[in-house]
């Protein structure tokens, strides 16, 4: 009886397993409508039902079983050696029938539907998760696209950036002949960052993004003080820093002024003084926050878009256009306008150099919903944009000619660009795109990128960053990454870091996730349709020809 009873127990275990209430597998696609979602429940009800009929003639059947052994015994002798022989039997059978349910749940379903072409050595993790509803252009279509379509929107990159450099260079020229050698801080020559200068920026206007580092007077000197340098910093804090303004002999805190006699017409930029004011009369702003020794970002902001103004005001004359400043939520937008009506924007901004690293502290930057705001006006963030430029510079060289890296990156910005004007801008930017680029090309060798294989790599690409998606989880490229090589020059304190979570907002934002979830599908599933409409009819915005400046 022990032993029936043991039987029908195994029984209703498995049917226990088998209920997709109490132990559901957790799914990590995304269906795609609530019809597809209703088919699978009924398929999946009419196997229960099944399943069901089965293990209800089983339990019959043992339970006849069990009465005829019953009668048997009360009847006659106790059961042979056989009898027990064939017991244990059908007990290890009905372990092993368990066991086999438990598998089959698990794996029957596992596999997708349709899995998505690919390399057949494709990097562990990202074949296990399919690009739901993608379906990509083959080849010749995707290559007639990017000729036609992205690189003919980009041909005039090169005389934008000529034109605007020209322009910021006389314009921080004037700004140097303003200020005082002695009490001002010092403005160092631009350098060009980020996508117009990676070769890959797609979206109209053309934005060129100039780092002004600028230094303080003798004697004193910026110490940045890193997030990663042992003191505790908040959540979200991370690739954020302090700078402290010193003494160049560390010596206490304390500003020039306070030691040495100022003309009546002369102001210190980091403090001012009592008292004095310029001949205008508007009081000098303070540089730093008020009773502390940290650079402030507001202030720094005021400070260097008054000096602009004034190295205008300057020049001015010299130009036939305005120059104005553009987005408020960037203080470093300038943007040039043509009396034709055309405007040509320019970020300018003022940066701090991290010690002899190539690594600048930035007082603001374009901020997008997942992007978390500093805690407060005194933290700069850590920019990786002079690294990133050398490391696709350094990899470049080691990629077969015509290397198709830089063509994904163009058609998945592209694409993301497009879908953010159809639904609205999600919490997934052309900065998270450079980042997923970025851990490919490190870890996939040269010959994968070559130009044949552009279609491929941009599905990897995809993929990539869907996974990245479905476990909200994109590490920063450079910070905590080992991986990293030594060439680039990267600083031990930034590689021994934490790794930071790019994708950390998603975690405590939910409703912002299932936007950029619902926005990153939606744009998978409109790419064979803006793929065929761009490649057949260029919008005119991707084709305006890049107006002409005079000076006088």
């Amino acid at each position: 009886m022990a032993l029936g009873l043991f039987r029908v127990c195994l029984v209703v275990v498995t049917a226990i397993i088998n209920h997709p209430l109490l132990f559901p597998r957790e799914n990590a696609t995304i269906p795609e409508n609530e019809e597809e979602i209703l088919r699978k429940m009924q398929a999946h009800q009419e196997r229960l039902q099944l399943e069901r009929l089965r293990l209800e003639e089983e339990v019959a059947q043992l339970a006849a079983e069990e009465v005829a052994m019953e009668q048997a015994a009360a009847e006659g002798p106790p059961p042979s050696e056989t009898h027990t022989a064939w017991d244990l039997w059908s007990t290890l059978c009905m372990i092993l029938f368990l066991m086999i349910e438990v598998w089959r749940q698990d794996h029957q379903d596992g596999l997708p539907a349709e899995c998505p072409a690919g390399d057949e050595d494709e990097l562990p993790g990202l074949g296990a998760t399919p690009l739901l509803g993608l379906t990509l252009p083959d080849k010749a279509t995707l290559g007639h696209f990017y000729e036609r379509c992205i690189r003919g929107a980009t041909a005039d990159a090169a005389r934008t950036r000529e034109f605007v450099e020209g322009f910021v260079d006389d314009l921080l020229e004037a700004l140097r002949s303003l200020c005082n050698r002695d009490t001002d801080m010092e403005v160092e020559d631009f350098m060009g960052v980020g996508s117009m200068y990676e070769n890959w920026q797609v979206d109209r206007p053309l934005v060129c993004n100039l780092f002004v580092p600028f230094t303080p007077p003798e004697p004193y000197r910026f110490h940045p003080e890193l997030w990663c340098s042992g003191r505790s910093v908040p959540l979200g804090g991370q690739g954020y820093g302090q700078i402290k303004v010193v003494r160049a002999d560390d010596a206490a805190l304390g500003c020039v002024c306070d030691k040495t006699k100022l003309g009546e017409d002369m102001l210190c930029l980091l403090h001012s003084q009592n008292g004095r004011r310029r001949p205008g009369g508007e009081m000098e702003e303070l540089l730093c926050a008020s009773g502390s020794p940290y650079l402030d970002t507001v202030q720094v902001m005021k400070w260097f878009q008054t000096a602009l103004t004034r190295a205008w005001h300057r020049i001015a004359h010299k130009y036939e256009f305005d120059l104005a400043f553009g987005q408020l939520d960037t203080p470093g937008s300038l943007k040039i306008k043509f009396r034709s009506g055309k405007c040509m924007p320019f970020n300018l901004i003022p940066v701090i150099q991290c010690e002899d690293s190539d690594l600048y502290f930035v007082s603001h930057l374009p901020r997008g919903p997942s992007q978390v705001s500093p805690a407060s006006s005194t933290d700069w963030l850590l920019s990786f944009a002079v690294y990133e430029r050398h490391f696709l510079r350094m990899k470049s060289k080691t990629l077969p000619e015509g290397a198709c890296h830089l063509s994904c990156l163009q058609i998945a910005s592209f694409l993301l660009s497009k879908q953010n004007r159809l639904t609205g801008p999600s919490g997934l930017s052309t900065y998270h795109l450079k980042t997923a680029l970025l851990h490919l090309l490190l870890a996939r060798p040269g010959p994968d990128w070559r130009a044949e294989q552009l279609d491929v790599r941009l599905r990897e690409l995809l993929r990539s960053l869907e996974k990245s998606l479905l476990e909200k989880r994109l590490c920063h490229f450079f910070i905590g990454n080992r991986k990293v090589p030594e060439a680039t020059g990267l600083p031990q304190a930034i590689r021994r870091a934490e790794p930071l979570n790019l994708f950390q907002p998603f975690v405590l934002q939910r409703s912002l996730y299932r936007q950029t979830v619902d926005s990153f599908y939606e744009m998978l599933k409109n790419i064979p349709a803006l793929v065929s409409e761009y490649s057949l009819h260029i919008p005119s915005d991707h084709a305006s020809p890049l107006p002409k400046a005079v000076i006088l």
